[in-house]
């Protein structure tokens, strides 16, 4: 798997030398024995990150009555995360754009939030494993060194398929924010994206296409 150098990258080095060890989340409520133990293991290989005291943290998750590959369709359109992420307003690449890591999007925010526009960059994709990642390098806003991570995965019982996806991020805590009201902020934008992607991929599936256009 292809990652930057912002990724996230798991930490080998002794306890003892480690200034900013690595946070391991936990999963949220809700969740059968089953659904915990694959998503248990993909937080441990995919959303652990190195967070100092001047960050801060969380982990989301979203259940979606869709297939995983029509929820992946979704999540993996690095240009297009107006998608279903609802304060952009448009977004843009270079007109040589490919989507690999390394690859970057402009991206234009909805009036009424603290950002005007982001510069973000492709950190991780993985269409085998259903995992990408992407970081904030520039433009008008207040989060500083933001790295996100999303992952797909599906599950089938009785006939019956469905997908949760788990999206974790850090980022720098403001000046004169707390680690709380930041955390607040974020987690709520997260939340209402995944909760479209939830409604996008479900309308998908119901129509009958494999993947969004």
């Amino acid at each position: 798997m292809e990652q930057s150098d912002n990724s996230t990258t798991p930490v080998h080095q002794e306890a003892e030398e480690e200034p900013n060890p690595t946070h391991q989340f936990t999963l949220p409520p809700g969740f059968t024995p089953e659904e915990s133990d694959e998503l248990n293991s993909s937080i441990t290989e995919f959303h652990s990150y190195r967070v100092d005291s001047s960050q801060c943290s969380s982990l989301l998750a979203q259940r979606i009555h869709a297939p995983p590959h029509v929820v992946w369709s979704v999540v993996r359109r690095f240009e297009k995360p107006q998608i279903y992420k609802h304060f952009i307003k448009s977004c843009s690449v270079g007109e040589n754009f490919s989507m690999v890591v390394g690859a970057t999007r402009n991206v234009n925010v909805i009036s009424g939030l603290p950002a005007n526009t982001s510069t973000e960059r492709l950190d991780l994709l993985d269409d085998e494993k259903y995992v990408t990642g992407f970081s904030i390098i520039g433009g008008e806003h207040r989060l500083k060194n933001y790295r996100s991570v999303t992952s797909v995965h599906g599950f089938e019982r009785d006939g019956i398929i469905w997908t949760v996806v788990l999206e974790s991020y850090v980022v720098d805590v403001p000046e004169g924010n707390t680690e709380e009201d930041t955390r607040l902020f974020a987690d709520t934008v997260v939340k209402l994206n995944l909760q479209k992607l939830a409604s996008v991929a479900e309308a998908i599936a119901r129509g009958g296409n494999d993947e969004i256009s």
